[in-house]
């Protein structure tokens, strides 16, 4: 049996109407699922980066909740170190604020690749039992070799020690710049300092193998046949850490810790 060509037309073009239908109503239902997945996933990156969840371990929402109890997510307004006036986490949009020329700036030329620098930024104040800050997770990012790699580095109280440091999201070469992601490598940044005596940044990923944190305590060992990916991480240190990222901040959680020990 034989259709018309208008009856054919007609037919495909219901059967694509029913189909856009389906896929459209699918990405809007599984929108909200996708989100709260990233923020599960981005939450459990900062316990690994403050030490309080480990890589092996399979953590279901439940207990990433129960274990960022001790984690308060604050915006502070980066030029200045403070917490941000009017700016509530829960509806914080990086991108949205990187992109906005009112809300972000042009980033001078940086060895990092950043582009723009967002005024407001999240950052994770981590306290005790007996609510006292412990440290302080902050987010980087940075280009490596092949990709931007995002992650966050966890900072003592003093805002000068390491506590550590992670990545969630980047294209480097497995097995070699990917070896960011290896917890023996990432475990080597424990107790190194970023700061010298001056207070200039001076952390870096050095090429071979760097000496104990008290022997070497500004240096990290190399990744192995990943010189640029290890250079990468450096810029981005230094980047977010200095001038134009957390240093005023981290300036003002110095001189807190230092008020508090005397």
């Amino acid at each position: 049996m034989q259709h018309s060509v208008a009856y054919t037309i007609a037919f495909a073009s219901l059967t694509c109407l029913i189909c856009a239908i389906l896929v459209s109503t699918s990405a809007v239902s599984l929108r909200d699922i996708q989100q709260m997945n990233a923020d599960l996933d981005k939450r459990r990156n900062v316990l690994l980066a403050a030490g309080l969840a480990k890589s092996s371990e399979k953590l279901n929402a439940v207990e990433i909740t129960k274990r960022f109890q001790r984690i308060k997510t604050t915006v502070i307004d980066i030029t200045s170190g403070q917490p941000a006036q009017g700016i509530d986490f829960k509806n914080y949009d990086s991108k949205k604020i990187s992109n906005d020329p009112l809300t972000s700036r042009t980033a001078p030329v940086n060895a990092a690749r950043v582009s723009r620098i967002p005024r407001y930024i999240i950052v994770y104040q981590v306290f005790n039992a007996a609510q006292q800050l412990e440290m302080i997770v902050l987010p980087i990012e940075g280009y490596g070799l092949w990709s931007t790699l995002y992650g966050f580095i966890a900072l003592d109280a003093d805002g000068k020690t390491v506590h550590g440091l992670t990545y969630y999201k980047h294209g480097e070469t497995p097995g070699l710049g990917g070896e960011v992601d290896n917890p023996s490598w990432k475990a080597r940044w424990t107790d190194r300092i970023i700061v010298d005596d001056t207070g200039d940044i001076v952390i870096e990923v050095i090429k071979g193998t760097a000496g104990s944190p008290k022997e070497s305590p500004h240096f990290v060992d190399g990744l192995s046949g990943a010189t640029i990916t290890s250079r990468g991480v450096t810029n981005m240190l230094h980047f977010w850490l200095g001038e134009n990222g957390f240093e005023p901040y981290l300036k003002i959680l110095r001189a807190t810790h230092e008020t508090s020990k005397k």
